[in-house]
């Protein structure tokens, strides 16, 4: 009953991600690759989370 209002970290990070997603099309399309290119890193790096996160899960 107390975890009814728990917010899930899985749907935090997936909505960081699709953010940054969205940042980084924009950034691609401006031309400036660097910091596509570091946009890009950080988004590999949310994914690798968000999979820790629900192999734990699963646990």
């Amino acid at each position: 009953m107390f975890g009814l209002f728990k917010s899930d970290p899985v749907k935090n990070l997936e909505k960081q991600r699709a953010k940054l997603l969205e940042e980084a099309m924009q950034i691609q399309r401006s031309g400036d690759l660097k910091k596509y290119a570091v946009k890009m890193e950080a988004i590999d790096k949310l994914e690798k989370e968000i999979e820790v996160l629900r192999k734990s899960k699963n646990n």
